[in-house]
């Protein structure tokens, strides 16, 4: 991945033992136990917690949101510098716009129509949807379905990892299902370390396709695996 998922746990520990919490728009705001709410319309620092949510009302614009034990949840309209979690989903509303990375280990991501991603979505464990967003950098998963989905542009390709192997593995491996969606375009190569389903509709432009056969649909939905 871009960017360690482990570092962003150790700098939110950090942050919140070096930090006081200052509540309130305008500031930054560390917890060690406790969600965070960044109010409608207002503009706030960086926000990061340990335990705990994070949720960001319609038209808030932040700077860093990390949480390691909780989820992001953002309404329409929202800003914010980046955005992390270790364990949790993060999912944006519309017209989103986000300067930098999206990453979790441990939850999917969405974004909604509208959105605009600057840099990286990255997950390990779970599903990364977009719809009729626009991202500046790559899609990275591991074990996760990836939806580019209709009228998205993913500017830097979509790389599926192949998992490290440590620890045991019980029963029968998922496969990844990437889909790219109605009029969807992702620029750059789709590099697939390990097995995928991988489904293309009629209408979208990709890259070239390293690791898997890509399978054409025209229907409204791809088909049922």
């Amino acid at each position: 991945m871009k960017r360690s998922l482990l570092f962003v746990a150790l700098l939110a520990f950090s942050s919140v033992a070096s930090a006081a919490g200052h509540d309130g728009p305008g500031r930054d705001i560390d917890k060690v136990n406790g969600s965070i709410t960044a109010s409608a319309g207002e503009a706030y620092g960086d926000l990061s917690t340990v335990n705990g949510g994070i949720d960001l009302e319609r038209g808030a614009r932040v700077g860093d949101v990390e949480t390691v034990n909780g989820g992001v949840e953002a309404a329409d309209d929202v800003g914010a510098r980046s955005v992390s979690t270790v364990n949790g989903a993060i999912r944006f509303g519309k017209q989103a716009r986000i300067d930098g990375d999206v990453e979790t280990v441990n939850g999917g991501i969405f974004i909604d129509r509208g959105g605009n991603v600057r840099d990286d979505i990255s997950t390990v464990n779970g599903a990364i949807g977009l719809v009729d967003t626009d991202l500046g950098g790559g899609i990275e998963t591991v074990n996760g379905d990836i939806t580019v989905g209709v009228g998205s542009h993913v500017k830097g390709g979509i790389h599926v990892e192949k998992p490290s192997g440590n620890g045991m593995q019980w029963g029968k491996q998922r496969i990844p299902r990437i889909v790219i969606g109605p009029n969807a375009v992702v620029d750059g190569p789709l590099v697939f370390e390990r097995d995928v389903v991988l489904y293309v509709h009629g209408t979208a432009r990709i890259g070239s396709v390293r690791g898997a056969t890509p399978t054409p649909y025209n229907s409204a939905t791809p088909p049922k695996d």
